[in-house]
This record gives C-alpha cells, sequence and structure tokens, in this order.
C-alpha cells in the first residue's frame, strides 16, 4: 500500500502519539490515496491522447516479450530466489548456476521447476567465463551481501558482464566509479520497487521545487522492517532526505525503528504471516502550532514488487544493450521513465 494522507485539525490531534496512529490506519486505506481523486471519466477522455504521445515518440505501448539468459547471484537468499521465481514467470532463461557460501543439500536447489547448481563464491571467476561464452547475451542479477557488492562489481566489470545490482550496502561512491570506469551496461539502485521508485521521485522533484516548504514541521518516521534488518532502510533515509531539504530539522536516529514482532503485529499491523519479508514505513508532520499535519505513509508486504521491479530492471538492460545506447549506467528512474513495464 502506498497513500500519503493529509489533514488539517485542532491542535487536539497533535496530542496523539506515533504508536497510537500505527494502531489504527495500517490495516485501513487512508483517507486520500495518492491518484484516486482523478474523476474515472476524465481518466478515460485523456487516454487516446497518452497513447498518441507515446506512440509519437516511437515507444511501444506494450512491451515486447523478451527472452534472454539471467544469472541471478545469489539464488540462496530470500530476494534472490523471489528474483529467480520472477524470472521464470516472466519466461527469461534463467541459468542454472549461481554463487553462495549457504550449503545446500548436494549443493543444488530448485527453484520452479528448475535445478540450481550453487557454487562457493570463490569458484566465480573461474566458472563466469563458461557462463558467458554458453549464454550470450547473459545479464546477471546480484542480491548477495553488503560486504560483496563492491568485490562482485569488480569481477563483473572485468568481465564485460551487464549487471542489475540489487544488493544494498558496500562503497556505493566506489560501486558506480568502478563501472563507470568500466563502462559496461548496469542498473544500479538500492530500491527496486517500481512504484515505491515513483514516490521518491516525486518526493524529490518537490524537494528541489519548493525548498523549506515545511520549514518550522516537526517530522516523526517509523519504519518496521523483518527482525534481521539492524539498520534504517535507504528508502527511509532518501525520504528524509527530501524532508530536509523542504526545511524539517531531523536528525537519522530520531528514526523509530521497530523490529520486535510482537509490536509489529499488534501496534504496526504487519500481518503475521510477513513478519519475515515487509517494509512499513510512516512519515508525520506537525506544523509549529499543532494545526495542520500531513502523513505520508507507503506498506509492503513480501518481495514480490522488488522482484518484479528486478525483472523490469534487467529487461530494461537488455534493450539498451541490443540497441548499442550509448549511456551505459542507469538507475530505477530511467526504468521507470522508459514506460515499458509489465
Amino acid at each position: 500500500m502506498l497513500s500519503a494522507t493529509i489533514a488539517a485539525h485542532p491542535a487536539a490531534a497533535a496530542a496523539i502519539t506515533l504508536r497510537q496512529r500505527h494502531s489504527l490506519r495500517p490495516r485501513q486505506p487512508l483517507r486520500v490515496p495518492i491518484g484516486a481523486a482523478a474523476p474515472r471519466r476524465r481518466m478515460e477522455t485523456a487516454r487516446p491522447s497518452v497513447v498518441k504521445a507515446v506512440a509519437s515518440q516511437g515507444v511501444p505501448a506494450v512491451p515486447p516479450k523478451l527472452s534472454f539468459p539471467i544469472l541471478v547471484n545469489s539464488c540462496t537468499g530470500k530476494m534472490g530466489k523471489a528474483v529467480a521465481e520472477a524470472a521464470v514467470s516472466a519466461g527469461l532463461q534463467l541459468v542454472p548456476v549461481s554463487f553462495s557460501a549457504t550449503e545446500v543439500p548436494d549443493g543444488k536447489l530448485k527453484i520452479c521447476d528448475r535445478e540450481i547448481r550453487i557454487h562457493d563464491p570463490s569458484e566465480s571467476e573461474k566458472i563466469l567465463p563458461s557462463i558467458m561464452e554458453e549464454y550470450p547475451d547473459l545479464i546477471v542479477v546480484d542480491y548477495t551481501v553488503p560486504d560483496a557488492v563492491n568485490a562482485n562489481a569488480e569481477l563483473y566489470c572485468k568481465l564485460g558482464l551487464p549487471v542489475v545490482m540489487g544488493t544494498t550496502g558496500g562503497n556505493r561512491q566506489l560501486l558506480h566509479k568502478t563501472v563507470q570506469d568500466a563502462n559496461i551496461y548496469a542498473v544500479i539502485s538500492p530500491q527496486m520497487g517500481k512504484q515505491v521508485v515513483a514516490f521518491l521521485a516525486a518526493m524529490e522533484i518537490m524537494a528541489g521545487q519548493f525548498p523549506d516548504a515545511f520549514s518550522g514541521y516537526k517530522l516523526e518516521v517509523m519504519e518496521s522492517h523483518q527482525a534481521t534488518k539492524l539498520d534504517v532502510s535507504g528508502t527511509a533515509k532518501a525520504v528524509i532526505s527530501c524532508f530536509q531539504k523542504l526545511g524539517v530539522s531531523f536528525d537519522m536516529d530520531e528514526v523509530k525503528l521497530v523490529r520486535d514482532p510482537e509490536e509489529q503485529v499488534n501496534v504496526v499491523g504487519v500481518p503475521e504471516e510477513h513478519l519475515e519479508g515487509h517494509a512499513f514505513h510512516m512519515y508525520h508532520l506537525t506544523s509549529p502550532d499543532g494545526t495542520v499535519s500531513f502523513e505520508f505513509q507507503h506498506n509492503v508486504c513480501g518481495r514480490s514488487i522488488y522482484a518484479e521491479g528486478t525483472v523490469d530492471a534487467a529487461m530494461f538492460l537488455y534493450t539498451k544493450i541490443q540497441s548499442g545506447a550509448g549511456k551505459k549506467l542507469y538507475d530505477m528512474i530511467d526504468v521507470l521513465r522508459e514506460g515499458n513495464m509489465r
């Protein structure tokens, strides 16, 4: 659920605690869903002009059916497995090889109807060249661990292997420099959820065009993730950065991190079946006199939004490679702007 609530009310509302708000709202649609204000009749009327505009730019309204080899590194992780399943569902050729330090029975992992041979990461430099030879047009998707980001990027660059880097962490500045210097095709993004990326882009536009619009406002931030995630999410940091540009004074250590399963279920409203994979974020702004408040909330259950976005990123990168595009380093904003998503 990606939504925003905007309200103006007496100062008494400002006394509602952050916890009380979350106990009431996460399971209910917020009052003003983003994009719900436009009447259906107006949208239908506008459709032909939109299609015409797209056609005039030479961009197909329906994405073409693509099939190319994709290697998911690593399939043993929950995110990697979700991406591999999404790739198979999209009709891509899932390469039956992956790399992981996690031991699996007989060194094999079954994903959908495919058997994936799992190799130790130390073997990747030796094995990948033969994989590239066997599977021309190969694209690798990286969902490993933060500590491996830079080393993996160096290897992909050394081999000239196009990559969609979904793994967060590592030295991001060095990561971008490594890829740019090697001049390989790549999509690098810490957030692969298409709709969340669109929300972040809107926040960036607002922050850039209306600096200090929320000057003096108080910001409260709550984010809930699975217990294994100990740090503040990159998405929350990006949104907070936008609010800071909008004039809000806020330090990252003020973020309320909810990692206790009982609190996540009873206070935040996370469904029990998604305790091991969710991302609930709430940003609440209150005016200096307490008479106005704004609330932005985006709740994600499961990993499908990220997996589907990753597959779209891989398809986007494949089309850029096939067309010989001059630009080679992209992010998810570029993928969204292209418009050819499923």
